[in-house]
């Protein structure tokens, strides 16, 4: 059992981490059937319905806590009450960017995972531990693209550098805290969030130099940004995601 006190904020950082994976998962989705050869097509596809699975558990845990109904938070929240980062909710872009994206992610989720697989809530520890199974091929098959891209033809690499510039300053909202956190650091539910973003920084950092990127470190970081405020585009793929369900919302399925 979770200390009343903590439930709140526990269930708050479950949600944004569900909505991470679940967002990033539709978007990804996207390249069924338009992946660069047939055999990507494939893994990128499994790729994604790995990360609808890890934003299963992560909603499963969440509703442990409080009793909500996954499939009605997932179809019937506007986007102002979704809590992911404005990363994933970009769009596709080309491949580059995809690519680039899913690194910087499953980068930051190996270290949340591995913080998290130390938690003193069970539920929690045991879920990361079981994700960061899956985790560990996604990080593995995202940072040979990156090395094939960003060491390739003039071309790939342009690309790849100006999907860095875009997504680098996003990417540090990944580790930014939420108002709860703090009581779940000191519970030791979770891990400090500064101090993930520093470990996370110490891995990708050099691996992106490695495959010949420079990191735009004068961009104005969007860590600060709330994960309540999105784009315009989390919006666009809402209408798509929630379209057949609004169509019945009594159905059930």
């Amino acid at each position: 059992m979770i200390d009343p006190t903590l439930a709140a904020p526990l269930a708050d950082r479950l949600l944004a981490m569900a909505d991470d994976e679940l967002i990033l998962a539709h978007r990804n989705s996207e390249w069924a059937g338009h992946g660069p050869i047939l055999e990507e097509d494939i893994a990128f596809a499994n790729i994604a319905l790995d990360e609808m699975g890890h934003a299963a558990i992560w909603y499963g845990l969440r509703g442990d806590i409080t009793g909500e109904d996954t499939d009605r938070l997932i179809f019937f929240r506007s986007a102002g009450h979704y809590r992911n980062a404005q990363i994933v909710e970009l769009p596709r872009g080309d491949w580059a960017f995809s690519m680039l994206r899913q690194y910087l992610f499953d980068a930051a989720e190996s270290v949340w995972l591995g913080q998290l697989a130390a938690s003193d809530y069970a539920p929690l520890a045991q879920a990361a531990a079981k994700i960061a199974t899956e985790e560990r091929y996604h990080l593995r098959h995202t940072s040979l693209w990156l090395r094939r891209l960003g060491l390739g033809t003039a071309e790939s690499h342009a690309r790849l550098q100006a999907a860095l510039d875009t997504l680098w300053p996003y990417a540090r909202q990944l580790f930014a805290p939420l108002p709860g956190d703090a009581a779940l650091v000191a519970a030791g539910i979770l891990p400090h969030p500064a101090a993930l973003a520093h470990e996370w920084h110490g891995r990708a950092r050099p691996y992106l130099a490695e495959c010949g990127l420079i990191l735009p470190d004068d961009a104005p970081s969007r860590r600060d940004i709330p994960r309540t405020e999105h784009t315009e585009h989390l919006m666009d793929l809402l209408a798509v995601m929630q379209s057949v369900a609004r169509l019945d919302p009594t159905a059930e399925w």
